[in-house]
């Protein structure tokens, strides 16, 4: 295997968050080499659920339409005790939410990368090789070499790039080579996992079901038209070797299945987990960038570990793009790493809190959450607020200015509201800079911003955008090509001149559509 051409980007693993940032990159006209070890999409179920911020990131990936159809969104949260009497219900709604769609959604992780992949490979801008074992990372003045080995000839190579995104995974070379060290947050618990197909009707409600029992915690919930998961924490000494004995491992499920005979339960997977709540102690060293589990781990308690690998790819890739096309400064890139390291470490205390509300106190634990469950629906605004799929507010930085006291909404997103002309918000940006606005700019302020490359949205009274901005105490707003708010302003003058200028820059106006 000779050397591959020099390519300004390349990202090692495809899976989700490595698919993800190559397709944005390469949305952007950025040539990219993607090096996977495995020679087509891992097989096995991992994630389930992806809210639908993760769901909007997925539309500009040009894929929300198909994701659409092989998922089905969530109903919302039982809390139920060891014999599956309902301690408490969180009931959601299936509509469209603020981001444009559902705002939870159970999906299959194997078919979900198949339409990425099918994506990547045909990209234009776009090399996928597979088979290809990394070995190796260093870094230069000029770049960064990285060394690789073909799984099935064992022939080496290398190629050299300007940048390097390590998508690899919780056991990450990438990490390793640039000294990077996983801190742990204290929460460590081992799970048996099982997928089943089965055509039979379960007659189970649709949404999750969390088993609140630190005897034996466990979690349901359907994943497709025929799919289903089950998850049960394993005891001191037990590992997954012991269910696969069938007359061990039926009797977990029949709570469920009861009535349904064992031949028509196709075991897709049975699989032993450690749920860990984790995060690198630095995502970047020059040139090169951690994302997804290279980056952080969190437990699955709330169903965040692919979406957090998501919004890395969507943080950086734009950035990442902006630098090389000459719109942004290097430094710029120190953003990446100081505002998604915050938004990870709240979002995985979050799942650690979660979980260990649902599954540690011992009987004391059973019996408070006993009492106390029920009677949670009768707080104020909690069920919103726990199936509410907003996540905190990213950090200030240079790319996103806020307030001292945190707040308005710079460092949100803005919403993926339904135009005047039908489009969505997302579908009128397609990754520019936009000007969220309920002043009428002037025409030269106009001409300014088109020059720059940029998008002037009108916020018309009584409109989605214009009660946000209302809400936000604003009357414009400077969204960044990833969604956040980068500034706001009461009037569009000051984020005019804000906007970076692409004028010169290879930096195309579309790198993809919302489906």
């Amino acid at each position: 295997m000779s050397a591959d051409a020099d390519a300004p980007v390349v990202v090692i693993g495809a899976g989700p968050t490595g698919s993800a940032a190559a397709l944005l990159l390469a949305g952007y006209g950025v040539p990219v080499l993607v090096l996977d070890r495995w020679p087509t999409v891992y097989p096995r179920p991992r994630a389930v659920h992806l809210d639908d911020e993760a769901h909007r990131i997925l539309g500009r990936l040009g894929v929300a339409g198909e994701f659409a159809a092989i998922s089905r969104p969530a109903l919302g949260l039982r809390l139920v005790d060891r014999d599956l009497r309902v301690l408490a219900e969180f009931q959601r709604s299936t509509a469209i939410g603020r981001h444009g769609f559902p705002e939870a959604n159970m999906f299959d992780q194997p078919e979900l990368e198949a339409l990425l992949r099918a994506r990547l490979t045909g990209h234009p801008q776009i090399t996928f090789r597979g088979r290809t074992e990394v070995t190796g990372v260093a870094q230069d003045a000029g770049g960064v070499r990285v060394g690789y080995t073909a799984t099935d000839t064992g022939a080496t190579g290398s190629c050299r790039a300007r940048y390097v995104l390590g998508c690899d995974g919780a056991g990450s070379l990438v990490r390793e080579s640039i000294g990077s060290r996983m801190r742990d947050f204290g929460f460590d618990q081992r799970w048996l996992v099982i997928d089943v197909e089965t055509g039979a009707d379960l007659g189970q409600w649709e949404g999750v079901h969390q088993v609140c029992d630190p005897g034996r915690a466990a979690t349901y919930m359907r994943v497709g038209r025929t799919r289903y998961r089950w998850e049960f924490r394993l005891l001191p000494g037990e590992t997954a070797r012991d269910y696969r004995d069938p007359a061990r491992l039926l009797p977990l499920l029949a709570p469920w299945t009861a009535g349904v005979p064992a031949e028509e339960l196709k075991f897709v997977r049975l699989a032993e987990y450690t749920f860990r709540a984790q995060v690198a102690d630095r995502w970047r060293d020059r040139r090169v960038f951690l994302l997804g589990d290279a980056a952080h781990l969190t437990p699955p308690f709330i169903g965040q570990g692919m979406g957090a690998g998501l919004r890395d790819a969507a943080n950086l890739s734009w950035k990442l793009a902006s630098v090389l096309s000459g719109a942004l400064a290097g430094r710029d890139l120190d953003t990446y790493e100081a505002e998604r390291k915050p938004h990870v470490r709240t979002m995985i205390r979050f799942a650690k809190l979660v979980g260990t509300a649902m599954t540690e106190g011992g009987e004391t634990g059973t019996l408070l959450r006993r009492v106390i469950a029920p009677r949670l629906h009768r707080l104020p605004g909690l069920s919103a607020r726990v199936l509410d799929s907003r996540t905190p507010a990213l950090s200030r930085t240079s790319l996103v200015v806020r307030s001292p006291l945190g707040r308005g909404l710079p460092g949100t997103l803005c919403p993926n509201a339904v135009l005047p002309d039908g489009r969505r918000f997302d579908d009128a940006a397609l990754g520019r800079f936009a000007i969220v606005t309920g002043v009428e700019p002037s025409a030269a302020q106009r001409a300014e911003v088109e020059r720059r490359r940029g998008l002037v949205v009108i916020a018309e009274p009584g409109d989605e955008l214009h009660r946000w901005l209302r809400r936000g105490r604003t009357t414009a707003a400077l969204v960044r090509p990833d969604g956040t708010v980068l500034r706001t302003a009461r009037t569009p003058a000051p984020l005019c001149a804000a906007l970076p200028d692409l004028s010169r820059a290879a930096f195309p106006a579309a790198p993809g559509k919302t489906c």
